[in-house]
């Protein structure tokens, strides 16, 4: 791998590779080669961020040794086909969540990077927002107390670009599975392991109209009310809708301790603070939050450790078990009962 510049391709050339890209280009990357599911699709985006090949042959990239490493950005069906692949070529690997379509395949996944050797890597990107970072920085400083309760929302109004978010077969699930993963991820990475889970599913709009006017028939859930117990005995509720028109920006996150409550993108702002003790006086405290740069965040972060500057993160892992909580919350949502998460 190169010593101080990484030449990445990126496979997939779809909604998702233009926030790769771009963070890839702000962070000091090389983007060397973009593939797509056609030519076009490839060569519309190479052109657009000055890329120098467009291919509609991801093996194209995975074969050429100036590329050092790959980001996998395409549908959720194609994750585990394209990041082995990956693997075994010998290319670092960024693979866009959710991991895979179930427990089964991101095991695979895994599996074959033990094996070969190859750094992998998920990409929650949510986990760089900057007013994230400062929260678990004050929880480290035990500015809320002992932490009792959180609320988390995951909502949009849902994709309208694409078919296949809306197919079983595609994602693994629905809602829970393509947007909730998310939401997931972020709670185990401030709070720690989910044990156990409650949950219903519901299926609100059995028709929807995309943009370019193709009607689809979702056979998966659009709406989920999960509640979680975790590791700590902390209790969290985290619902996930594709019927939310507006108000959620990107998530919405409460959290409730013992001395002091914060409050992440909601109406108050990205982060605000009651918390007393810590503060030193009553009433919310907003703290200044550096302009939002999340694409450069992420993807400094990723070259950083491909380059051995920073220490490899267990995003991959962590990719798994956001996997194995959402198959609970479908049990649990099936059976009417409390279901353990499956750990190992």
């Amino acid at each position: 791998m190169a010593e101080t510049l990484v030449n990445v391709g990126i496979i997939g050339a779809g909604f998702i590779s233009a926030y790769h890209i771009r963070g890839l280009q702000e962070a000091g990357a090389r983007v060397g080669a973009v593939a797509g599911r056609t030519l076009e699709s490839a060569t519309r985006r190479a052109r657009e961020f000055g890329i120098p090949h467009g291919t509609n042959d991801y093996h194209e990239i995975l074969n050429d040794p100036a590329i050092d490493a790959v980001v996998i950005a395409t549908p959720d069906y194609l994750h585990m086909t394209h990041a082995i692949d990956a693997l075994r070529a010998g290319k670092a690997t960024l693979l866009q969540k959710p991991m895979a379509r179930n427990s089964e395949e991101c095991s695979q996944i895994l599996r074959v990077a033990g094996e070969t050797g190859t750094p992998l890597y998920v990409s929650f990107m949510h986990r760089y927002l900057e007013e994230v970072e400062l929260l678990r920085d004050l929880l480290g400083a035990g500015a809320l107390g002992a932490v009792h309760a959180v609320r988390q929302r995951n909502a949009t109004p849902g994709a309208d670009w694409a078919g296949w978010f809306y197919r079983k077969e595609n994602v693994g699930g629905g809602v829970l599975l393509q947007l909730g993963v998310h939401g997931i991820d972020l709670l185990q990475h401030i709070f720690g392991a989910i044990e156990s889970v409650r949950a219903t599913t519901a299926l609100m709009r059995p028709e929807r109209t995309l943009a370019d006017g193709t009607v689809v028939h979702p056979d998966a859930e659009d709406l989920v009310i999960a509640t979680y117990r975790f590791r700590s005995g902390m209790l969290a509720t985290h619902d996930c809708s594709y019927g939310e028109v507006a108000g959620t920006d990107r998530f919405r996150m409460e959290v409730y301790g013992d001395s002091g409550t914060a409050m992440l993108r909601t109406a108050r702002g990205r982060l605000a603070l009651f918390a007393p003790d810590y503060v030193g006086h009553r009433g919310w405290f907003v703290p200044e939050i550096r302009t939002e740069r999340i694409g450069y965040r992420q993807h400094r972060h990723w070259l950083d450790m491909l380059l051995g500057v920073a220490e490899p993160d267990n995003s991959a892992v962590d990719g798994l078990a956001s996997i194995r909580v959402a198959e609970a919350v479908y049990r649990a949502a099936e059976t009417g009962t409390s279901e353990e998460v499956i750990s190992t």
